[in-house]
């Protein structure tokens, strides 16, 4: 076995044995064996076959993929300044490789030989779907650019790898350092939940009193709840100037990230980086996402502008005529006193009924009652940090995933939650190797001897992650590249947003939504009144994601630098889907992570959140129709979707499942919008 953990493949990580001095030399070998890879192919004699063009075309590279996924996940958990400088300097030269193997003309013409062999037309389905994705890719790479365009093309994707990594780390680093004390008089209105986790972060810092952050659930809580409105604006506006500061500010990097996807789909043959972005996802191109964005704002806008003026009322009624319009730092605040008055519901309630191991244990046994699935626990595997659990997913008694769990705040972790994958397995006849992923999130941790009690949007944020985790876990595909999540975006979240479902459903929450002191599950009335705040504020909150993916497409469609500065215009653009005037110095995009921390990300696709939703909404109503735990259209559910991975075309797969195409008027009608 090597000295260094990195230059394996390895099931078993050996977490404890990673350190920042091993990654530059274990990538430079790995670079090193990578370049033989393709050179092997590249130099075949005689016919160009399956097995010496394809299988070795797909397995590419796989050790430093490996490695760069584990040192870019150790990076976003465990940060340390030594991980993070080994980190940046292996940016350059693998995104130097991938940007070669990408535009290489000599292995497209060995990809064109190969598919014109009696062999290539003799495939299985899904290598006939890895061949001509591959074709594809190599074209939209640029592999018939003339020498000099592919240079540039290198030098371009190599400086998107670079600063928008730099975007990622001075977020979250502009994060981290913000903190905020309070005593006990300023605190008037937050509830138990949010004091004791701002007393236990003070204490950890050996002060008094309570700390706040711009994490999530510390942020949130601030906004939602605290009486004092000049300090709810304070906070409100540290949190939508992160990454704005001297020495991590973000905003030259947003115009920098713009202007090199602009001459990279402009190289490429594109009218702008959002058609290039499309043309292999379900939308296909620009045109349609922002048709589908400004059709839905159509359907919200009559709802969203009737919930701002019962809002404005609603302020009136409690403060008298003369109470001042809302500001931005007041929405969250009074929208959460309106919900109370009319639906009689704190969200607060249900705490106490949703402890996290709870949650853990009634997730894994919905899955096993929808898709035959049994999750265990296990121990005496290395992890990376004391927090983290393990567990293993079987199906009809065979391991076909292992995954690991991160579930609440560190300061050198970062924000956010997601699920991450670690190695892929392939099918081989008829067995699929086991898979291994991770699961990490931000939620509110426990304090003291109490476990996490969480909110209900937490216990949906699991559920979401671990759709995603299950398109890893029960993918059944022949080609590496084409397991699990490496779908379409706007495909990808319909797995993990089909899941949020269950935790609406009674049958569901009465699985593990039980108080963690009693055991008693949640209350009629309670559960009552949560169903009918469900909706509420809805096209409010669908007009937020709307100005996300709206604005990501004017700056990857409209934008340019003579339309001034990229800040002002974003806040212009996002404005009209906003329930308050926006002030001056509203910085969002600069800590926009999805459009500027990745070199593609959601660039171009932020609009697929909603894509998804209008999916997941649609193929839900099959399991309504039939049994929310029926284990038969669970099992269609793997056959048609999940299993697939991006063996087929998600379009398709989606007519499979529910037999004809996705309805938009399933979203609105969920969300109870619909005239």
């Amino acid at each position: 076995m090597s000295e260094n953990p990195l230059l394996e493949v390895r099931y078993d990580i050996p977490f404890s044995q990673i350190r920042p001095e091993h990654i530059e030399p274990a990538i430079q070998t790995l670079l090193a064996q990578a370049e033989a890879e393709l050179e092997a192919i590249l130099r075949v004699e005689g016919p160009r076959t399956f097995e010496n063009t394809l299988l070795p075309l797909d397995r590419l590279g796989e050790g430093l993929s490996y490695a760069f996924t584990l040192v870019a996940h150790l990076e976003s958990v465990a940060s340390t300044p030594e991980l993070r400088a080994a980190y940046k300097a292996i940016i350059p030269p693998i995104t130097a490789f991938s940007t070669k193997v990408q535009i290489s003309a000599e292995l497209y013409q060995a990809l064109k030989d190969f598919a014109a062999t009696p062999e290539a037309s003799q495939l299985s389905p899904d290598w006939a779907r890895f061949l001509k994705l591959r074709l594809d890719e190599f074209r939209r790479q640029g592999a018939d650019l003339p020498p000099e365009k592919k240079a540039r093309l290198e030098a371009l994707n190599t400086r998107l790898s670079e600063i928008t990594a730099q975007f990622e780390q001075n977020l979250t680093d502009s994060t981290a350092d913000w903190e905020l004390y309070l005593d006990e008089s300023q605190v008037a209105g937050l509830p138990p939940s949010a004091l004791e986790a701002a007393r236990q972060s003070a204490r950890a810092k050996g002060r008094e009193g309570y700390r706040f952050t711009l994490q999530q659930p510390s942020y949130l809580a601030l906004q939602t709840y605290l009486d004092d409105a000049e300090i709810r604006k304070q906070v409100y506006l540290a949190y939508h100037r992160r990454a704005t500061e001297p020495g991590r500010d973000n905003r030259p990097l947003i115009d920098e990230i713009l202007a090199l996807r602009r001459e990279k789909a402009e190289l490429l043959g594109y009218a702008n980086f959002a058609d290039y972005v499309l043309e292999n996802r379900m939308a296909g191109k620009a045109e349609t996402a922002l048709r589908f964005e400004q059709d839905l704002k159509a359907a919200y806008e009559p709802h969203f502008k009737k919930e701002l003026a019962t809002l404005e009322a609603f302020r009136r009624e409690l403060e008298g005529p003369q109470a001042p319009p809302l500001e931005p730092w007041d929405i969250a605040y009074y929208a959460e006193k309106q919900r109370k008055a009319l639906y009689d519901f704190d969200e607060e309630e249900l705490r106490p009924y949703f402890a996290l191991p709870q949650v853990l244990e009634g997730l894994f046994e919905i899955v096993r009652r929808v898709f035959g699935l049994e999750v265990r626990e296990v121990t005496g595997v290395e992890t990376w940090h004391p927090e983290v659990k393990t567990y293993e997913i079987y199906r009809e008694g065979r391991r076909i995933c292992r995954f690991f769990t991160d579930w609440h705040p560190r300061e050198n972790k970062r924000g956010g939650a997601w699920m991450n994958t670690l190695i892929r397995g392939v099918r081989n006849g008829n067995a699929t190797e086991p898979h291994l992923g991770l699961m990490c999130g931000n939620l509110t941790p426990p304090v003291g001897d109490r476990p996490a009690l969480l909110t209900h949007r937490e216990v949906e944020t699991i559920f979401h992650e671990f759709g995603h985790l299950l398109h890893l876990a029960l993918s059944s595909v022949e080609a590496r590249s084409l397991v699990g999540t490496q779908v379409a975006r706007d495909f990808v979240e319909l797995p993990s947003q089909i899941m949020e479902n269950w935790c609406w459903e009674r049958e569901a929450l009465d699985l593990f939504a039980r108080h963690y002191q009693t055991g008693e599950p949640i209350p009629d009335e309670l559960f009552e009144k949560m169903l009918r705040a469900k909706n509420y504020w809805a096209a409010n909150l669908g007009m937020r994601q709307l100005a996300f993916g709206t604005v990501d497409l004017a700056l990857h469609v409209h934008y340019t630098p003579s339309d001034g500065d990229v800040v002002a215009y974003a806040r212009q653009v996002m404005q009209p889907f906003m329930p308050a005037p926006l002030p001056q110095d509203y910085a969002f995009v600069a800590g926009f992570a999805h459009l500027f921390g990745h070199p593609v990300g959601y660039a171009a696709g932020y609009y697929s959140y909603k894509w998804s939703e209008v999916l997941d909404a649609d193929a839900f109503s099959r399991f309504k129709a039939e049994g929310i735990f029926n284990r038969q259209t669970g099992e269609d559910f793997i056959t048609h979707i999940l299993s697939k991975g991006n063996s087929a075309d998600p379009a398709e797969l989606f007519r499979r499942f529910l037999g004809r195409d996705p309805d938009p008027r399933a979203l609105l009608a969920r969300s109870g919008l619909l005239d």
